[in-house]
């Protein structure tokens, strides 16, 4: 291996013809041949292996304070280059590919014991980029569908690339992401304490931002976790993936229930005491009997969402030919999603979520009665009726748009006086009626499409409140019957 050399330049200039004078300056060196130590900086310069079409390529650094500093810098370099299998031509030009680059970012030249890691894979060794590049080249070549890659570009526009972007890939550790999150709760506090002023110009600062929610937290760290595993997998990297071991701070916001005291504190104060709040079955019986007059065309889809819970896109998408009336079921293999604003055909979201759902003597009347409503549509509308495949329709045959079945739903509820909840919390709704009815939670799991009852579980069984009536019963009884024995 080449030895290197160390010597010093200078920013001198020939004062014939005004070129760099660089290592050939006379200050440079004393009388006796000596490098000068008031003139100059300290450089070394080391033979790399030519590049792959044979040509030379020297590495030079200059700048340097000290010999000693020059010496070290040589010495490191060396040792990079000592890393590659002897004869192993491919790592080598790697090594001084990497060499080379860091001197001409001016940057220091890579850490020898990442560089002895990342050459137990192999992939290629090429340099180590910023989570910002990284996540870039990642945005550009993951396979997901458009919705979930719309919401990775966000997340990483928003949050990662602020927080983390100039951090090297391979040195990301958890006191970086923890103290992403911890960043985010402050500006929540701002945003909350700005919207709270009494200064109408420090409100307006904040008008419409909202506050980063639990929810958005754990796409976050679930965005950051996948694209992490992806470079673990590619040997980008090497080690433990660092967004797993970080707890998010905030839970996912619970269903709670439209109690009768909350309903009163609502309508006094407008407040409403969480972002997901779910309907008494009181609720639901009067909103469905409002729609059924105020909104006959989307009635019998809010009646299946309300009874079933499918989520908003299941019910757009329920093809026609998986409506069987006369067995009672219906079978979901299609949803109608959103990308952007256009309503995109896909799979449900999850192996789960193809499934046959069962129906009650109720719902298959009320589907019954829409599908004769249906037709009467179809026999007016004549040829220009649209052969869409779809149950649920327009009156002019078309497909719902998802959001325009959401804004429709928003309006009514407002008419109806009723509590506010959001489209998507009449599925939560037919989850908790159906646990406070007493089915069996792995029924109920299977009806909402849910991969597991953990889920099912965790999400809806704190709401119900007929579970917590009968274990409250079932201990104060088994109390009783003691006393009973015991007298």
């Amino acid at each position: 291996m080449p030895a290197g050399s160390i010597f010093k330049r200078c920013g001198c200039r020939h004062p014939d013809n005004g070129k760099p004078y660089g290592n050939d300056c006379p200050k440079l060196r004393r009388a006796n041949g000596a490098w000068s130590s008031e003139h100059g900086s300290w450089a070394y310069q080391l033979e790399l292996p030519p590049n792959t079409d044979g040509r030379r390529r020297p590495l030079r650094r200059a700048g340097l304070p000290t010999r000693r500093a020059a010496a070290e810098e040589l010495d490191h370099a060396r040792a990079l280059l000592a890393l590659a299998p002897k004869g192993d031509t491919r790592r080598r030009t790697e090594i001084a590919d990497l060499l080379q680059s860091a001197v001409r970012a001016k940057r220091p030249l890579p850490d020898v014991d990442r560089i002895r890691q990342r050459l137990r894979g192999d992939g290629v060794l090429a340099e180590m980029p910023t989570v910002a590049d990284y996540l870039t080249t990642w945005l550009a070549h993951i396979d997901v569908d458009a919705n979930t890659l719309r919401g990775y570009e966000s997340i990483v526009r928003v949050h990662l690339t602020p927080h983390l972007g100039d951090i090297p890939l391979d040195k990301l550790r958890t006191s970086h992401i923890r103290a992403m999150f911890t960043a985010i709760e402050r500006r929540n506090d701002d945003i909350i304490a700005a919207k709270a002023s009494p200064d109408p110009a420090v409100r307006k600062t904040v008008a419409g931002v909202r506050p980063t929610g639990p929810n958005t937290r754990q796409r976050i760290r679930a965005c950051l976790r996948k694209a992490i595993n992806d470079a673990l997998a590619d040997e980008l990297i090497v080690g433990a993936n660092p967004a797993a071991l970080v707890k998010v701070p905030g839970e996912p916001a619970r269903p709670i229930m439209w109690e009768d005291e909350r309903v009163q504190q609502w309508k006094e104060t407008g407040k409403v005491p969480g972002p997901v709040m779910v309907w008494t079955d009181d609720h639901v019986v009067e909103f469905l009997d409002y729609a059924a007059i105020h909104a006959p065309d989307l009635f019998p889809m809010w009646h299946y969402m309300a009874y079933r819970g499918p989520r908003r896109g299941e019910a757009c998408g329920l093809r026609d030919s998986e409506v069987r009336l006369h067995r009672r079921e219906t079978t979901i293999n299609n949803q109608i999603a959103t990308h952007g604003y256009t309503p995109v055909h896909k799979a449900p979201k999850s192996h789960a979520g193809n499934r046959d759902v069962a129906l009650d003597a109720d719902t298959v009347k009320i589907l019954t009665a829409y599908k004769a409503l249906r037709a009467k549509w179809q026999l007016a509308a004549g040829d220009a009726w649209p052969n869409t495949g779809l149950f649920f329709v327009r009156p002019d045959g078309h497909p719902w748009h998802p959001n325009a079945v959401t804004q429709r739903f928003r309006r009514l509820v407002r008419k109806a006086g009723l509590p506010p909840i959001r489209l998507h919390d009449l599925r939560h709704s037919a989850a908790t009626l159906a646990l406070d009815a007493g089915i069996d939670i792995k029924i109920v799991s299977e009806q909402l499409g849910h991969s597991t009852t953990t889920l099912t579980r965790d999400t809806y069984q704190s709401v119900s409140k007929q579970l917590h009536r009968d274990a409250a019963d079932a201990v104060a009884n088994k109390i009783k019957n003691r006393r009973a024995k015991a007298a």
